[in-house]
């Protein structure tokens, strides 16, 4: 079965290591007291366009061809992906077209526009938009590159593993968001290649999480999308997936599912302890530890995976109004 190996991530490194920030990892004081082992934060919302998702759209669009890029790119996203991939095709003079549904939040649409990018809203699910690329790419002739499954996606993403393990070489445990797969795929690939010892836990929101359900049936599914804090890692992984089902299966220890209220307290905890804005799907890991569904015997690392969250619904959250199953 195809996979992306560690080569593909070192490979991707070099190709785009003028394109991204290297971002630092820093020790969080208040969670290392409070779990007793040191807790350190892998600050990635810091990268330039407020997500990781901008290191997979860089190598994507650096390993298209001439002819492809005078076609131009399309993607479905629930927003970061769309902004990163917004941001790689306007340094390259390309045409983007961005394709989401009704629940990606205002600011994300917003973001991705002022880049310059075509956006289409497509009904109420990442399926809805993705039918709304293929419509695109059959009859305009746009190059896909999707948000998590494909390989140089995941091999960008993968960028993001290699550095964690250099900061924090002797890492027990890893947490990384897990949605469609491409960054936890890319993060495993590269952390367990490196260091198989340390354990590779996907983190997610208890309200549509598909890639838990597909691990949990044993091959990929359909869940409803539900409105979340989470919202960036809402989404299906595909019925046809071809790499990141079977490679968070093989690589990824756990996985930990977290109710809004919790995610809500780990984007509490990042900006009153840790002084960062974090938007729902950035704070997880930290969630996961606030909720005590976490044990590790030595460091930790925590990936805080993006900031891009709207700063009106942040100030809710952060004075601590009560968010339930809501959105903000």
């Amino acid at each position: 079965m195809a996979t992306v190996t560690l080569s593909d991530i070192h490979a991707a490194r070099e190709r785009i290591h003028n394109k991204v920030e290297r971002t630092p990892t820093v020790t969080s004081q208040s969670l290392s007291e409070r779990f007793g082992v040191p807790v350190y934060l892998k600050l990635e919302h810091r990268q330039t366009t407020g997500s990781f998702k901008l290191r997979g759209a860089s190598n994507a669009v650096a390993s298209l061809s001439a002819g492809e890029m005078t076609r131009g790119v399309v993607a479905a996203s629930t927003g970061n992906h769309g902004r990163a991939l917004a941001h790689a095709a306007k340094l390259e003079g390309m045409r983007a077209v961005i394709c989401m549904s009704r629940l990606v939040p205002r600011n994300k649409l917003d973001e991705i526009r002022r880049l310059g990018a075509e956006v289409h809203i497509v009904g109420n699910s990442q399926d809805d938009a993705q039918q709304e690329v293929e419509r695109l790419v059959a009859q305009e002739g746009l190059v896909m590159l999707p948000p998590f499954d494909h390989p140089a996606i995941i091999a960008g993403q993968g960028t993001l593993g290699l550095e964690m393990i250099e900061q924090v070489p002797d890492a027990d445990l890893v947490l990384v968001q897990l949605s469609g797969g491409g960054l936890a795929a890319g993060v495993a690939a590269a952390v367990k290649a490196v260091s198989p010892g340390t354990k590779i836990i996907g983190v997610s929101m208890a309200r549509g999480a598909a890639m838990k359900a597909s691990l949990d049936a044993g091959h990929p599914v359909l869940v409803e999308e539900l409105p979340t804090l989470a919202d960036s890692l809402g989404g299906g992984i595909g019925l046809d997936n071809r790499l990141t089902f079977a490679m968070c299966r093989d690589l990824l220890d756990d996985v930990i599912l977290l109710s809004e209220d919790e995610i809500a307290a780990g984007i509490r905890h990042a900006y009153e302890q840790e002084r960062e804005v974090v938007e729902g799907a950035g704070a997880v890991g930290i969630a996961a530890l606030l909720a005590g569904k976490v044990k590790a015997g030595g460091p930790v690392t925590v990936l805080l995976s993006g900031r891009n969250i709207d700063m009106n619904a942040h100030r809710r959250i952060v004075c601590g109004e009560a968010v339930g199953e809501r959105t903000a």
